[in-house]
């Protein structure tokens, strides 16, 4: 299999074998539809290795870990699955010990499908595979989202509080504090064993923090502290350790229907703009590339399915020509279906070199508008580039009708 791609499962009960070079922490966690665990009974891991409908068998070190899911024993409500993994040695990172996940016919042990992320790097949890619910199939998907930031990163996206031990006082002073995850709707839930407590050979390494996060208000961060989940109206600067993050970027978009069954034709698009908000050109399905090659769009997605991107921009920061300084990320609906018939719509900006999530934006409000406008990317006069959440709604069906508004945005 390949990033992104899924088959239907023929079975009921299937098996998730992950290896590695080296002994790795596998966990299974069940998500209801809104992709939040209901509590601390969804981790299924080596302290917790049954659940309903899901169990974990360790390998001892000898053989993979895995994860086994009944989809018949599944709760009502429970629509998806996702394995992950992570090094069990701290700080260990997976470039160069890339993991491989093996489906199997949990009863004949048939194999089904075999996956392996490619260009892992700074990565140090990884969501591998999901089990997932569309349509009333069962189905697997490739995923191979990896997190610089360990299990906490990994655990805050599907909507576990994880509360840090408080820290010594510094020798200079703090950064403003950062405001915790949200919880998830149902409840808040505290630390999970599935972030510490003994493993069965060696104690676990602490939960490495969540990601950064800027208060309201707070106005501009960096890469620094690694992935950077920003809120509407919120900036990042493109730079980690004092240097312009120049190089190839993807910009990944998704979306889910609001309505189980529908399917949501998005269309998502770029717009690129000179110093005085100068449409220059777009990026979008029916213009696959533009800037000489430094901009390309992966094409179009027709249903919506699936958790993972649906549409993908890459932009070559570095090839971009100078006249180039604003980029307006856009999804339109051009069949007329509003984005209050859309669900868990996002953007991510991933480094294309290491795959490592950088920056992510999840749209929480919609109105009944056929266009939005995602976020923008602002080279600056020092040469770095700065993402700026958006999230304004626009009534448009095509990027066309998009130009002037995002250019009065910039």
């Amino acid at each position: 299999m390949t990033p992104g791609s899924n088959l239907p499962l023929n079975t009921v009960g299937v098996t998730v074998d992950v290896a590695a070079p080296v002994r790795l922490d596998v966990s299974g966690l069940l998500l209801a539809a809104d992709g939040k665990v209901r509590s601390d009974a969804d981790f299924i891991f080596y302290n917790q290795p049954s659940g309903p409908g899901v169990s974990y068998r360790s390998g001892g070190g000898a053989a993979p870990d895995s994860i086994t899911v009944d989809t018949g024993a599944l709760p009502s409500g429970i629509e998806r699955i996702v394995v992950t993994a992570s090094p069990d040695a701290a700080g260990q990172t997976f470039q160069g010990i890339e993991p491989t996940a093996t489906v199997r016919d949990a009863a004949s042990g048939a194999v089904i499908a075999t996956f392996t992320p490619p260009q892992l790097g700074a990565e140090t949890a990884l969501v591998v595979v999901e089990v997932y619910l569309r349509g009333g199939v069962w189905k697997v998907r490739a995923v191979g989202q990896g997190y610089a930031n360990g299990l906490a990163g990994i655990a805050t996206d599907f909507g576990v509080s994880v509360d840090e031990e408080p820290a010594a006082a510094p020798a200079a002073p703090a950064a403003p504090p950062m405001p915790p995850a949200p919880p998830a709707p149902a409840a808040s839930h505290p630390v999970s064993p599935w972030l510490g407590g003994p493993a069965p050979a060696a104690a676990a390494p602490a939960a490495p923090p969540a990601p950064a996060a800027a208060p309201p208000g707070a106005g501009k961060i960096n890469l620094d502290k690694g992935r950077v989940s920003l809120q509407k109206n919120q900036t990042v600067s493109l730079v980690k350790g004092g240097r312009p993050l120049l190089s190839q970027v993807k910009m990944g978009l998704g979306w889910e229907p609001a309505f189980r069954g529908a399917d949501i034709d998005l269309d998502a698009s770029v717009i690129a703009y000179g110093p005085q908000r100068n449409h220059i050109d777009s990026c979008y399905f029916g213009k696959l590339s533009i800037l000489g090659g430094a901009i390309k769009h992966s094409g179009d997605n027709l249903t919506g399915e699936g958790a993972g991107d649906d549409e993908v921009i890459v932009v070559d920061l570095g090839r971009l020509p100078a006249e180039a300084t604003g980029l307006v990320f856009t999804v339109n609906s051009f069949s007329g279906q509003k984005f209050t018939e859309v669900a868990k719509a996002y953007c991510r900006l991933i480094d294309a070199a290491s795959g490592e999530e950088l920056v992510r934006f999840d749209l929480t409000g919609a109105e009944p508008q056929t266009g939005v406008m995602m976020a923008k990317l602002i080279k600056q006069f020092s040469g770095e580039w700065e993402m700026t959440a958006m999230g304004d709604f626009v009534k448009s069906r095509t990027v066309r009708g998009m130009v002037k508004p995002a250019s009065q945005a910039l």
